[in-house]
């Protein structure tokens, strides 16, 4: 059988299709089967469509799929997700030394410099 490559717009109509049919409960072997693909295939324009952050396609105002992201919107992601990610490491870090400073204040260790004081 030869293989056949969907376009975008395709690709998109039968994921609404798709969308329509979970609705009313069938199973996704079914969906499949009547897309005309294999369910790799169903789970693939799934998962591309998820990952990139998009809302549901009945919800969605954009008709095209976005398959290109420029360097600039990459390098803008990465910039905030490297910003979060240290914000987050300094969180987890600030966390951990507050631990610790409770653990040794329950025990009476003197090391931290708070807890209950040696006569």
């Amino acid at each position: 059988m030869r293989r056949k490559r969907h376009s975008a717009p395709e690709i998109i109509a039968k994921l609404k299709q798709a969308e329509q049919m979970i609705a009313v409960g069938t199973p996704q072997s079914d969906i499949a089967r009547k897309l005309g693909v294999s369910v790799m295939t169903y789970y693939r324009w799934r998962n591309a469509q998820s990952a990139r952050g998009e809302p549901r396609l009945a919800e969605s105002r954009d008709h095209n799929l976005k398959v290109h992201i420029t360097k600039r919107e990459q390098s803008a992601r990465m910039d905030e997700l490297q910003l979060e990610n240290s914000r987050l490491r300094r969180l987890v870090a600030d966390l951990l030394l507050e631990k610790v400073k409770l653990e040794e204040y329950t025990r009476g260790g003197k090391s931290s410099g708070v807890g209950p004081r040696a006569a």
